[in-house]
């Protein structure tokens, strides 16, 4: 599979899902998603799990609004209906699962070039030099704030303001962990790009390799999988 199929497949993925309303066209665009993971031959446990750490947080929200408190659903309560905590409950899991098909959708692009670099993989795709240059470079900035989140955190560790465990303290002090690692991000995003990058001359390499790496057509693989997932879409649309 090429990256131009992989990120069609992604976006019609995506689009399935937004137009899917009920649990039947749900259940058709991630049975087709959980096909293309499983298509990759690597273990999509991670990304599953990656993906639940996504919509879990959402879902305990959402639930707890919806279903706890208001106890209808947004189209019951424009409608001027009593509703039900049951008609709530399948609108939160509609968001959530259309949410948990996008993240997944994205991972599973990614278990299909697993062994590639980032800078290949934007090398293969067919978008303007500018376009490749931004993501090349902020997908370097993402490194860059997780380093961010971890000299932070054993910052304030060391300090004493928050524990390594879960706390109260933690959550009495989240927000200074908030504003150490958002601090933290800026000081090494303006070293980079103000230091590193001219000394070590990355924009100009970084125009050379992206210029030598040509973007590979689709292939059959990249149709089979794009013809899918716009059946999928097609019948989801259908459903509506």
């Amino acid at each position: 599979m090429t990256p131009n199929g992989a990120v069609i497949f992604a976006l019609a993925v995506i689009a399935g899902a937004a137009l899917a309303r009920d649990a039947i066209t749900l259940g058709i665009v991630l049975t087709i998603t959980l096909i293309f993971g499983l298509g990759s031959r690597r273990r999509i446990w991670g990304a599953l799990a990656w993906s639940a750490g996504i919509v879990l947080p959402l879902a305990a929200f959402m639930g707890a609004v919806w279903i706890g408190i208001v106890g209808r659903a947004p189209a019951e309560i424009a409608a001027s209906l009593e509703g039900s905590r049951a008609a709530a409950a399948a609108y939160v899991a509609v968001i959530c699962v259309r949410l948990f098909i996008v993240a997944f959708a994205i991972q599973a692009a990614f278990l299909h070039f697993a062994g590639w670099t980032p800078l290949r993989f934007v090398g293969g795709l067919t978008a303007p030099p500018v376009v490749k240059k931004l993501l090349v470079l902020t997908l370097s900035l993402i490194e860059t704030i997780l380093q961010a989140v971890d000299r932070a955190r054993t910052a304030l560790i060391a300090a004493g303001i928050i524990t390594r465990n879960p706390s109260w303290r933690n959550l009495r002090h989240g927000w200074i962990l908030v504003q150490t690692v958002w601090l933290t991000v800026v000081t090494i995003a303006i070293g980079r790009t103000r230091d590193k990058w001219p000394v070590e001359d990355t924009l100009a390499r970084l125009d050379g390799a992206l210029a030598t790496s040509a973007a590979p057509r689709l292939g059959a693989a990249d149709c089979g999988w794009i013809a899918l997932v716009v059946a999928g879409a097609a019948i989801a649309w259908g459903l509506r």
